[in-house]
């Protein structure tokens, strides 16, 4: 049960590489390893040369992905515990980082969002960083009433993790956040939610 598309939904365009960049940052989360391991496959691995791969593992087979990762063997690879940390690796990346350098991310939308939220607080031109969705549709709900943000949503309604309202989860998507709203579908009469129906597996 979710509402009809809205304008705000994000749109992944996929990998491309950017042949005039002087340096190449990859932000992959689990299966978004793939669409780099593709772009080398398909361009050559000659900027492979100047690119800085930070990977977190998540998804299916995730040893498989980090071992495609280290074969290509790019200039820097790090792979890191959780999302919080590569965030952390990202900022501090991206606040050095001199003209010429392309921003790639890949994964989940739940990643990808959190990923051009560190982005877009550094003053990056979303329309600038390349974008590819790989992996599960679960979403990153934030929910409207709480504030607070629930993870890997995969059905309409959900449970808001903090306040335990019954969301809606919305097309309508927050690139300040990194988030879908949530908004709670039995307000004027509670506790007569629809079952919950698997949207975004």
């Amino acid at each position: 049960m979710a509402d009809s598309a809205i304008k705000s939904r994000p749109i992944y365009k996929g990998l491309h590489i950017n042949a005039h960049a002087r340096r190449h940052l990859f932000a992959l989360e689990g299966e978004g390893a793939l669409a780099l391991t593709g772009q080398a496959e398909s361009q050559g691995a000659q900027f492979l040369a100047k690119a800085e791969v930070l990977y977190v593992a998540h998804g299916s087979q995730p040893r498989a992905h980090e071992g495609s990762l280290q074969k290509l063997a790019p200039r820097t690879f790090w792979q890191a515990p959780t999302i919080p940390t590569l965030l952390t690796r990202v900022r501090a990346t991206l606040s050095t980082a001199t003209m010429g350098t392309q921003l790639y991310i890949a994964g989940t939308e739940g990643f990808i969002g959190q990923v051009m939220q560190v982005a877009l607080e550094l003053g990056i031109d979303p329309n600038s960083i390349a974008t590819e969705h790989r992996g599960s549709l679960a979403r990153r709900v934030q929910c409207v009433h709480c504030k607070g943000i629930t993870e890997n949503v995969t059905a309409s309604p959900c449970t808001c993790s903090h306040c335990g309202l019954a969301l809606l989860v919305r097309d309508h998507y927050s690139r300040r956040i990194g988030a879908f709203q949530g908004v709670n579908i039995d307000a004027e009469a509670p506790g007569t939610a629809p079952s919950p129906q698997e949207l975004f597996p």
